[in-house]
């Protein structure tokens, strides 16, 4: 998913400081609220998606560096979906849906479709493009789109990289999880990662609660998909913001206290220490990089490649407002200055 921002933030991430000697906690860790804020996907009839990561308060947790949560949505007179080729750098994408079928194609070759359930994961690399347009049985569309911050031995990797995997759910007492990376309840993903780090759905029925063993050296945020009462550590995390934890905690309790169930998604990592500039679909480590990116996208340079086969709600080659391919938007006429990403400890205000 692109970035849609006609004038998009620029957030450059400084190491806030990893943390000194901490002890490890059983439980009771102080809990962060992160709000989303609305950006609208495309042009005037696409939808809405609700943005947690970045903000100014937080640009990362571990290595994840994008939240977007979107629907569900009615798509059946607007179609939803239908993001035209676009670049990334320095990244990866992982596409997580609860509702709808999206096809994806990027310049790697691949070709596949984003199913409920289902994890697709594209690694960027020195720079990739893809489409994603919703297909036209999916008359509901809802879930995730997450990305991921590449390290510096990893970001330049000249492959494109695309993974896919189907969780088997993981019951429990009260509910059942699908662990889409990393470790977690007992089982493991088998897809590699460049950072340490875990993704999960988590699903809980009414009044359960579930005590989660963490990894302590991870910071974690709680995305309240579904449920109105749902809380992390006794906190309560309003629907589509995100809870954060720092490091420190070995134990997490979640727990439903409404009377209907509960769908989030956890995800957390060991803090990203490198410094990072993020703008628009690119992320690199200095303002002369991404000025290097979107000079050879607005070329349609061969960084990128090609996407072949894209069919958008427009017909072949281009989407509903006939475009075969998204520009990038002005870059800003000042140097992007570094913002400091906060130290792994939640900010919790009195």
């Amino acid at each position: 998913m692109t970035n849609p921002e006609a004038n998009p933030d620029t957030h450059v991430c400084v190491d806030g400081g990893l943390p000194g000697p901490w002890a490890e906690r059983e439980g009771g860790a102080p809990v962060e609220l992160i709000t989303a804020r609305d950006v609208p996907l495309g042009g005037p009839r696409a939808m809405n998606v609700r943005r947690t990561l970045p903000q100014r308060q937080r640009s990362l947790i571990g290595a994840w560096c994008f939240i977007d949560h979107y629907g569900p949505n009615d798509v059946s007179d607007s179609g939803g979906m239908d993001v035209a080729p676009h670049p990334h750098t320095g990244l990866q994408t992982l596409s997580w849906l609860f509702e709808g079928t999206v096809a994806h194609i990027d310049s790697g070759g691949n070709s596949a479709h984003v199913l409920p359930g289902e994890m697709n994961l594209m690694t960027a690399g020195a720079g990739i493009c893809h489409s994603e347009t919703s297909t036209e049985d999916t008359d509901r569309l809802h879930g995730v789109q997450l990305w991921i911050a590449l390290p510096e031995e990893a970001r330049n990797r000249p492959g494109r990289e695309f993974e896919h995997f189907v969780p088997e759910p993981v019951e429990f007492d009260g509910g059942s999880a699908l662990v889409f990376l990393g470790s977690l309840l007992g089982t493991e993903s088998p897809i590699s990662m460049y950072s340490p780090l875990v993704g999960a759905e988590i699903r809980l029925d009414p009044g359960a609660t579930l005590d989660l063993t963490v990894d302590s050296g991870f910071e974690h945020g709680l995305l309240v998909d579904t449920g109105e009462d749902v809380t992390l550590e006794g906190v309560r995390v309003p629907k589509d913001a995100v809870g954060y934890t720092g490091v420190g905690s070995r134990n997490l309790r979640i727990a439903n206290d409404g009377d209907k169930p509960a769908r989030l998604v956890l995800v957390g990592g060991a803090p990203f220490d490198e410094e990072l500039v993020m703008w628009w679909n690119f992320l690199g480590r200095t303002t002369e990089e991404i000025r290097q990116y979107r000079e050879e996208w607005q070329s349609r340079g061969e960084r990128f490649g090609r996407v072949e086969g894209y069919v958008g709600h427009g017909g072949p080659g281009k989407n509903r407002e006939g475009m075969g391919w998204i520009p990038a938007p002005e870059l800003p006429p000042v140097r992007m200055r570094p913002r400091k990403n906060p130290p792994p400890h939640a900010q919790v205000q009195d």
